[in-house]
């Protein structure tokens, strides 16, 4: 969550412009200036950061998942706190809650984790007993302030916070849930890096509506929400960002894609940020990208370090912020 990203100028454009058929432009704001550092993680110990998430008071969280902690880093003084999470954590995804404590997926206790913020106190939620290893992945608050979660095994899970009761669901079509966001309105989607495809969650029954893209075993990895509600994929397999519109009229306007710039993208992350600017991740190009969707155009941000490895992109309003996996570093570009 420094890393510098530049939009890619080459676009495919797939479904209603293959067809011919005119398909609803998302709008965005223009893309103010950016600029990007970047700080190495001052640990004793390679701490396998895997993804970050702003924290209440300036500082960032990211997932250790090598070392079993939640991880603080101070911007300003470039300081950064471990906070063990149990014996034989590894956590993947972390986020902000409603109640501005960091929430973990936690692949090695098979539970979710929530960390008071500022008490540090930590409390694990396990899956039910009855829950077969379910290699947790990422989570998401719906607008009833409960977490939903994916797991790649092959699992939809809900932890209703207020009780503390967590419940499990099989996915659609088997293994591969991977990413997951809310929109706006509090509606939950996810997707299937090894299915290649999204889905809505009736918050209701639990149960997921499978939404096939048009580029078929493109690996979605992950999915974030803009301001109107349409769900931005990033596409492994492809090299693509694409964005899928509920509200469209037709299954052509539904969905649009780009490919990356370069000769071999793998497009891993994919955030959204407050001027509806979308940022993506690119494995193959040791990249960041942020693309403006009114004008369709490519910015990409590089890095000095080679192989940084990009697994999420988070932010608050002026700041992307992006873990270096690769390198055990913590980026942020400010936008000006």
């Amino acid at each position: 969550m420094g890393m510098t990203a530049t939009r890619r100028g080459a676009l495919a454009l797939l479904g209603a412009g293959a067809l011919g058929v005119a398909a609803p432009r998302p709008h965005a704001q223009p893309a103010p200036a950016a600029r990007q550092q970047s700080w190495p993680l001052t640990t004793p110990s390679p701490t396998g950061i895997h993804d970050v998430a702003p924290a209440p008071d300036g500082g960032v969280w990211f997932s250790a998942q090598r070392s079993g902690h939640l991880g603080w880093f101070d911007p300003k003084s470039g300081r950064t706190e471990l906070i063990a999470l149990g014996r034989g954590s590894s956590p993947h995804g972390v986020i902000q809650g409603p109640d501005r404590a960091a929430w973990l997926t936690d692949g090695g206790l098979n539970a979710i984790v929530r960390v008071g913020w500022p008490d540090r106190s930590v409390r694990a939620f396990a899956l039910p007993a009855s829950s077969a290893y379910a290699n947790l992945n990422t989570a998401a608050f719906d607008a009833d302030g409960d977490l939903w979660f994916t797991g790649q095994s092959g699992v939809v899970g809900k932890l209703v916070v207020k009780t503390g009761q967590v419940s499990v669901k099989e996915a659609p079509k088997g293994r591969g849930p991977y990413g997951i966001c809310a929109t706006p309105a509090g509606e939950v989607w996810w997707c299937s890096l090894a299915g290649s495809f999204i889905a809505r969650i009736d918050r209701r029954t639990g149960e997921s509506q499978v939404v096939e893209p048009p580029t078929k075993n493109q690996g979605a990895r992950r999915v974030w929400s803009d301001s109107h509600g349409r769900i931005w994929v990033s596409e492994w397999n492809a090299g693509q960002l694409s964005v899928h519109d509920p509200a469209a009229k037709t299954p052509v306007q539904a969905w649009r894609s780009w490919k990356l710039p370069g000769d071999s993208p793998r497009c891993y992350a994919v955030y959204v940020d407050e001027r509806d600017i979308v940022w993506a991740s690119d494995f193959g190009g040791n990249a960041v990208w942020r693309f403006d969707a009114a004008s369709e155009k490519f910015e990409r941000f590089g890095f000095a370090r080679e192989a940084v490895g990009i697994r999420q992109i988070l932010g608050r309003p002026g700041e992307v912020w992006l873990p270096e996996s690769g390198t055990e570093h913590i980026s942020v570009i400010r936008k000006g």
